[in-house]
C-alpha cells in the first residue's frame, strides 16, 4: 500500500513588515543625525538677502542680532533696543567666548533700516567687537 502524500505549492503572497521598518528606522536615524550637524543661528523669521560673495558658515555657536521688517532689534530672538544691545552682548560673549556674532536684517521692511544697521555696526565696532558675520542665503556668484 502506498501512501500519497500532498504537497501545497500554491504561494500565497506575503508582506514581509520588519525589513519596511529597517528601512524607517534608518531613515530616521539619518535625518535625526543630519539635523544635529546643521548650523542653526536663532534668527527670527526674516527674509534674508542673497549673498554671493560669502563662504559657508563652520559648526560653533551662534550669538545673532536679527533687525525684523519694522527697524526692531532682538538678541537671540529677545527685544532688545540699539542703547542696550552692546552691552547684552558683550555679556552673551562673556559667557560663551567661542560663540560668532551673526547680524541678519530683514530684506524687505516697512522702515528705513540702514541707519539702524550702521548704527549697529559702528556701536559694535567701537566696543570692541571686531568680528562678526552678515547672514544672507546663498546667492549666484
Amino acid at each position: 500500500m502506498a501512501v500519497r502524500i500532498q504537497r501545497d505549492t500554491s504561494l500565497e503572497p506575503r508582506l514581509e513588515i520588519m525589513p519596511l521598518l529597517d528601512v524607517i528606522f534608518l531613515l530616521l536615524a539619518f535625518f535625526i543625525y543630519a539635523m544635529v550637524l546643521l548650523i542653526r543661528a536663532e534668527v527670527l523669521p526674516v527674509q534674508l538677502p542673497e549673498l554671493s560673495q560669502g563662504r559657508p558658515a563652520t559648526r560653533s555657536e551662534a550669538i545673532t542680532i536679527t533687525l525684523d521688517a519694522k527697524g526692531a532689534l532682538f538678541l537671540d530672538a529677545v527685544p532688545t533696543d540699539l542703547d542696550s544691545v552692546v552691552a547684552a552682548l558683550k555679556a552673551q560673549v562673556e559667557l560663551k567666548p567661542d560663540a560668532r556674532v551673526y547680524l541678519a536684517a530683514d530684506m524687505q521692511g516697512d522702515a528705513d533700516r540702514l541707519p539702524v544697521f550702521i548704527e549697529l555696526v559702528n556701536r559694535l565696532r567701537g566696543s570692541g567687537i571686531h568680528e562678526f558675520f552678515i547672514v544672507g542665503r546663498p546667492g549666484e556668484q
